[in-house]
């Protein structure tokens, strides 16, 4: 995986890919999951691991990339659970979590990225290592800041999660664009229709 700025560590990248995934492959409240933001279009599980620079991705095998998706969505209870709890029930759940996975960390470069950290052996099953970079990575974060940054957006009828990797904590909606839009245009129409 490669981290896009010198400000997001490789945790905090990680994490976000586990939220995209999560929101993709999970339904949450009635809403589309599954689909991606085009409403005819599958959710692509390799294509959100090669955006975020998973680079295995590419040339991972189907049954591996199924594989990852069937994992990730056996998470949601772990993720949901994090929302508002304490870091001794959050940091159980990841720890029992992590019993189940072989973590050898080994420092790597490859594929034209710098040194960097493989939380598995260089022979784990791609799925393995991607499940095992998320466990680790939401081990740093609860190590570093508990659960505050793991939320729910705010949009009335959503319901996806959300990392907030902002400095001052604000976040209050998913990626979807659309939610901070319909919440924010009927805020305004709420004050036009009382003023």
């Amino acid at each position: 995986m490669q981290v896009a700025s010198a400000t997001q560590s490789d945790a905090r990248v990680t994490l976000d890919v586990a939220i995209a995934l999560l929101n993709g492959l999970t339904a949450v409240d009635g809403d589309d999951a599954g689909r991606s933001g085009d409403e005819t279009e599958p959710f692509d599980v390799r294509e959100v691991l090669d955006e975020y620079g998973f680079t295995r991705a590419a040339k991972a095998s189907a049954a591996s990339i199924d594989r990852i998706g069937r994992r990730v969505a056996e998470l949601r209870p772990l993720f949901d659970g994090l929302l508002g709890a304490t870091f001794d029930d959050a940091s159980a759940a990841v720890n029992e979590q992590l019993t189940e996975l072989a973590v050898r960390p080994t420092v790597v470069a490859h594929d034209g990225v710098g040194p960097h950290l493989h939380w598995s052996s260089p022979t784990a099953t791609f799925d393995d290592q991607v499940l095992t970079d998320i466990l680790m990575s939401l081990a740093i974060e609860l190590c570093e800041d508990g659960t505050e940054r793991f939320g729910r957006c705010a949009a009335d009828g959503c319901g996806r999660l959300f990392f907030d990797g902002t400095r001052n904590r604000s976040r209050r909606f998913c990626d979807d664009r659309r939610c901070a839009s319909r919440t924010h245009t009927a805020d305004h129409r709420a004050r036009r229709r009382s003023a």
